[in-house]
């Protein structure tokens, strides 16, 4: 089965969130939607997440799963401001739970911040499957940029979140704590096994030097022959040795630090205070 993937992009993160639909009828999924975050004045806005429901609405669609591909370090999920407008569960990766143990010390959160997944409706491990209307999802679990990074196969598609770019941009970071280059090299290869036709989406595009276009759709055949990172063959060792030099030059995303807090919670903002105020911590060198 060939899916309808309905693409949406956006400019502030690089972020695209991806509407897809069981062409045999109303079901459809969304993966990793944007919550918009000005930084500088603490506000948030739901453009983004409203022309994905303004979609949905416009289609007739039957919003069945919010899923979410990892932990981003780079925007707020919208998912529950969709869900409780259009419906549908939230899903993520099992090992969220080693991610919200991680950061749940890093942000010095307290015992009422549940380290379980609780906050989401079901996490996935591999070889586990969902449906969306007549098609069935596939997970894997493919960690290295985090410990919860899944891919969902779904008939012809493959919605990969961080763990490969498009073939000129390469691959995800290791860099953040409990990521691993060997174990994203071994996810890659998981991936890359898929047939040749398989239709690769990834989770953001920055356009690589002399694209002039966004870009968001290659294939299993692409990713293999022409990815500048792992393509052609590349052994783990040169990937890994790569991979691990090129991170220890990377800046962290500018919104890493109120991603992470809200994103662990399945897109909800951490508790309000005794006056109904709603704050964000800063650590301080801690990442």
């Amino acid at each position: 089965m060939s899916p309808d993937v309905t693409a949406f992009f956006d400019p502030a993160t690089n972020t695209i969130s991806y509407v897809v639909r069981d062409p045999s009828g109303s079901a459809c999924a969304v993966i990793d939607p944007v919550l918009d975050f000005d930084y500088a004045s603490g506000r948030t806005d739901t453009a983004s997440a409203d022309r994905i429901i303004a979609h949905i609405e416009a289609e007739g669609l039957e919003l069945h799963w919010l899923l979410e591909s990892h932990v981003h370090a780079d925007h707020l999920s919208a998912a529950p401001y969709i869900q409780e407008r259009v419906g549908g569960q939230i899903g993520i990766g099992a090992n969220i739970r080693v991610v919200q143990e991680t950061f749940g010390k890093v942000f010095n959160e307290g015992t009422e911040f549940q380290r379980d997944g609780s906050q989401f409706d079901r996490l996935f491990s591999e070889g586990d499957s969902l449906h969306i209307g007549q098609m069935r999802a596939d997970v894997l679990h493919t960690p290295g940029h985090t410990p919860a990074c899944l891919t969902y196969v779904i008939g012809d598609a493959a919605f990969v979140g961080d763990t490969l770019f498009m073939p000129d941009f390469g691959t995800a970071r290791c860099d953040f704590p409990g990521g691993s280059s060997a174990q994203l090299y071994a996810s890659i290869q998981k991936i890359l096994s898929l047939p040749d036709a398989t239709r690769i989406f990834v989770a953001h595009d920055y356009k690589a030097p002399g694209r002039d276009v966004y870009a968001w759709e290659s294939t299993v055949g692409e990713q293999k022959a022409r990815n500048v990172h792992v393509g052609g063959g590349v052994s783990e060792a040169e990937f890994t040795a790569m991979r691990d030099a090129r991170d220890a030059q990377l800046a962290m995303p500018r919104l890493i630090i109120p991603s992470l807090q809200v994103n662990m919670r399945a897109g909800q903002m951490p508790p309000e205070d005794e006056s109904g105020s709603v704050f964000l911590k800063v650590p301080v060198n801690k990442l």
